[in-house]
């Protein structure tokens, strides 16, 4: 769609590190503390948390998976801003460490630091099983 009417949306998927991503798409699929969000060129402006969650870019290459450690997602005009303190792109994310990771938050005691490794683990594994 971006392509047939000539205008897109700017992403920029920045960790605290190093810019991840960055380019042009058509959509980007997060998941914020209020639920999931859909961004497409001409959306209202926004500014919500994301939580440790994939995201999901379709760039003009193909669709981008990434998952990241909670953060900001900003939208102004056509350009959006996906800040985190941590994110891996799919082909980033070692499958048999996250799945190391997600046995080890299981056997954790309950609480919040917990759910936190339970949903960093989850998100690794989705972003890379959806690239897969």
């Amino acid at each position: 769609m971006a392509d047939e009417i000539g205008t897109g949306l700017q992403v920029e998927l920045v960790a605290a590190d190093r810019t991840v991503w960055s380019g042009e798409a058509s959509m980007v699929i997060a998941r914020t503390t209020e639920g999931d969000l859909g961004v497409l060129p001409g959306h209202a402006p926004l500014l919500s948390l994301l939580t440790e969650a994939a995201v999901e870019i379709s760039s003009v290459e193909g669709v981008v998976h990434a998952a990241v450690d909670g953060g900001f997602l900003s939208v102004a005009g056509d350009r959006v801003s996906i800040l985190t303190e941590h994110a891996l792109l799919a082909e980033e994310i070692k499958i048999d460490e996250a799945k190391a990771a997600l046995e080890a938050a299981e056997g954790m005691p309950t609480g919040d630091e917990r759910e936190l490794h339970l949903r960093r683990a989850q998100a690794r594994i989705r972003a890379a099983e959806k690239a897969g």
